[in-house]
């Protein structure tokens, strides 16, 4: 009755179901914009190089991009995140961030000349547009992760993932840009004409890092600040992470447009490659770290009964685990190992949810983390045939 305070069944029924219909609509009109950036991106690049360009660009660009990918995997081996969230960070990169930077690259370009004059707008672009928004762009998955889907987002190995996957995803549909501009322009090249085989060595051989190098700093700042208490370092890490990523970026595109042959060479060498190496230094000891904190936590986990004692050696190496799931499919077939893998990987979320403070939150998490483990353990024996996996 209006005015008694009941909710009509209508209203209830209205409640119950937008928060759903919204959940649903959400994902599609996401997958609708990268769709319609995907198709937009590829009918610039077809106008100003041509469709044979286009094709020549991105079987150029699948080498580079391979790489950078593998090495990614790589990295997040003890704790792999979701593949979709990979996936997505990847295509965000090569949609999302990328149109972004040409439309505000172009429209500072276009800005720098008219005030400049003719040719200096492409400097503009290149040592304050860029940096600036090319970084902010890739970042911004990252940070949605962080804020979105924090439960997936544990330190600075995984800020250094998704920021990979960002920045591999916005260097694939550059690349295949500038290959293709390349093609067309100088065909393949030769003697006198650097054509798409000089670009390729240039971008895909010598550099292939350099967009994701960037972007790293971005979520090495990202990861500190998911695991920092402190608000402060909540703010200042990112920001500084960011605008690291910022001059540096600046730095390499100053040194390929103003600074000559021996700037961009002191450049390459006495600073990319170092901080690369710093970069990659940085990875191993993480890599290290996490695998310290995981075998730290089996023993409690196996008094738990939540992991079987003699589970608990191959659990603690990553050899162990290859082994584990090797045997697996060889015994049982992929999806036996591919349950395996998914048992793995909750014992390893679980490993890492143990060293925070007991909440509400916590303890909810811990809950669908074992119900993960245990419905893919189940599926492992299953598959095995009743015997338990290991």
């Amino acid at each position: 009755m209006p005015g008694s305070g009941a909710a009509s069944p209508r209203a209830k029924h209205l409640r119950r179901h937008t928060p759903r219909r919204i959940t649903v609509l959400l994902p599609v009109l996401g997958m609708i914009a990268l769709a319609l950036c995907g198709l937009l991106l590829f009918g610039l690049a077809t106008a100003r190089v041509g469709v044979l360009a286009v094709v020549i660009g991105v079987v150029a660009s699948l080498v580079p991009v391979g790489i950078v990918v593998a090495a990614f995997l790589w990295i997040d081996r003890w704790e792999p995140e979701p593949a979709k969230l990979l996936l997505l960070g990847f295509v965000w990169g090569a949609c999302v961030a990328t149109i972004t930077a040409l439309l505000i690259n172009t429209t500072a370009e276009a800005v720098g000349d008219l005030l400049l004059g003719s040719g200096h707008g492409n400097k503009i672009s290149a040592l304050f547009s860029a940096p600036l928004v090319e970084e902010a762009a890739k970042g911004a998955f990252v940070a949605l992760v962080l804020w979105r889907r924090s439960s997936e987002f544990d330190g600075i190995v995984d800020g250094i993932v998704y920021a990979g996957f960002s920045a591999a995803g916005f260097a694939f549909t550059e690349n295949i840009y500038y290959f293709g501009r390349a093609f067309a322009d100088y065909g393949f090249g030769n003697g006198t004409s650097p054509g798409v085989l000089a670009a390729f060595v240039l971008r895909g051989v010598l550099s292939p890092f350099t967009h994701p190098l960037f972007a790293v700093l971005t979520g090495i700042g990202l990861g500190v600040a998911a695991g920092a208490a402190s608000r402060r370092v909540k703010i200042l890490a990112p920001l500084g992470g960011y605008l690291a990523a910022v001059c540096l970026h600046a730095l390499w595109n100053g040194a390929a447009t103003i600074g000559g042959a021996n700037t961009f060479l002191n450049v390459y060498f006495l600073i990319m490659v170092p901080l690369f190496i710093g970069v990659l230094m940085l990875v191993l000891w993480q890599r290290r770290r996490e695998q310290r904190i995981v075998a730290a936590a089996l023993p409690a986990m196996a008094s738990a009964r939540w992991i079987a004692p003699s589970e608990v050696e191959l659990l603690a190496s990553l050899p162990g685990r290859r082994e584990w799931r090797r045997q697996a499919r060889k015994q049982s077939g992929r999806a036996a190992a591919k349950a395996v893998a998914a048992y793995q990987a909750s014992v390893t979320e679980l490993a890492f949810l143990r060293r925070g403070k007991p909440d509400a939150d916590l303890k909810k998490r811990q809950s669908e983390l074992l119900a993960v483990l245990r419905a893919s353990r189940a599926e492992a024996v299953r598959l095995a045939g009743g015997e338990a996996p290991g």
